[in-house]
Parts: structure tokens; sequence; C-alpha cells
């Protein structure tokens, strides 16, 4: 017995793949997440009082329930009103939807903390309350939240190993295949571990230089 680490170097090339389809996955679901979180941010605070309610509603009910759950629900429950998605849509709208809701909450943060006067300005230059948020607003709050932002970006790298449940070919799909056909749990997860940990490194860097870019952009 004892551990092999030489029976890990055929399935090389699937774990590979796999951690490519990580990095689509965290990015596809990270762009949904910010801009959703845009989307709910200034709906929450700018849109009228039933819209408003609505999203405050909805952003409580998805950070009130598991991820695991809301991924079931999106890619097993929707078929029976009509909506079929393949897994890898079912996946990053998932994660998207999830930490838009958290990112909504940063964002929100962001929007309230410039100064009121910004909108003012904006709507004395002639710009309608919507041109305003986009163009002077949100950029600026944006800005401001890259930190937490980022932080949201390194969870759902995390926590993208979850749509390997509903059949999404990621890493930890491909390192559970590749168990099932040689019964080596330990050598395969902790290379899946070095892996994530390459990725979640480089993803550090990325977030950090865009940090450092909208720091001396102040």
């Amino acid at each position: 017995m004892g551990f092999d680490f030489a029976v890990v170097v055929p399935y090389l090339g699937s774990l590979f793949q796999g951690a490519v389809w990580t990095v689509i996955v965290t990015c596809a679901g990270g762009a949904l997440s910010l801009a959703g979180g845009v989307v709910f941010a200034v709906a929450a605070l700018y849109a009228p009082w039933p819209v408003r309610w609505g999203i405050k509603g909805f952003l409580w009910l998805f950070r009130g329930t598991p991820l695991l759950l809301q991924l079931f629900l999106i890619y097993f429950g929707l078929v029976e009103i009509g909506i079929d998605l393949d897994a890898f849509a079912a996946g990053i709208l998932g994660l998207g939807l999830h930490y838009a809701t958290y990112n909504a909450d940063v964002i929100q943060a962001g929007i309230l903390a410039v100064d009121r006067g910004q909108m003012e300005a904006g709507r004395t230059l002639g710009l309608s309350q919507g041109q305003t948020l986009r163009k002077i607003i949100v950029p600026q709050a944006l800005r401001d939240m890259a930190p937490p932002l980022g932080n949201n970006m390194i969870a759902l790298l995390k926590d993208s190993a979850l749509v390997s449940v509903i059949g999404v070919a990621e890493l930890t799909l491909s390192a559970q295949l590749a168990i099932s056909q040689t019964f080596r749990p330990f050598e395969f997860y902790a290379t899946a571990g070095v892996f994530y940990y390459v990725i979640n490194l480089g993803l550090e860097a990325i977030l950090g230089r865009i940090e450092r870019r909208t720091q001396v952009a102040r």
C-alpha cells in the first residue's frame, strides 16, 4: 500500500482539461455575477417600489439557500416548466446568480458611499438618472469595491467544484472519474488540490493587478 502518485501521470491530460473547464466556468460565472450584481444593486436602490421589493426578496431567497440546492433546482427543476438547460449553462447560471446576490450587497454599499453631489452634478449636465448611474456612479462604486468583489470571485472559483454534481466535466469531476478507474482517491484529490491552488494563485495575481490599477486611477 502507500501513496503512489505515478498512477496520476496517465490522467494528467484529463485533469488539465478539467482545469481548463474550471477556469471557463469561473470566468463565465464571475462575469454573470458582476453584471447581475450591478443590475440587482441599482434596481434595489432606484427601481419603483414593487420591483425594488421583488429584487430584495429574490436576493434574500438566494442568500438564504445553499448553492448546491440552487444548482439542482436550475438543472433538474426548470425542466418541469419547459426550460431545459444543459449542465454547463445551468452551472454558470447557478454560480452567477448565487454570487450576484453577494456582489449586489457590495455594490449597493459602494453606490451609497459615492457622494450624492455626483448624481446632482450628472443631472445638472443633462444626463438622465440612468445615464448618471451608468457613466458616473456605478464606475466609481466598482472601483472602490474591487477588493471585496475580488474576494467573491475567489470564493466562486472554489465553489465551482459544486457544478460537478450536475455533470459539468470540470476539475473535480475529472478527478472523480479517474478515481473510479484507479481506486486511488488521495493521489487524485491531492493533485486536483494542486491544480486549484495554481489557478487560485493566477486569479489572485490578476485581481491584485486590477486593484492596484484602480488605486492609481483614484
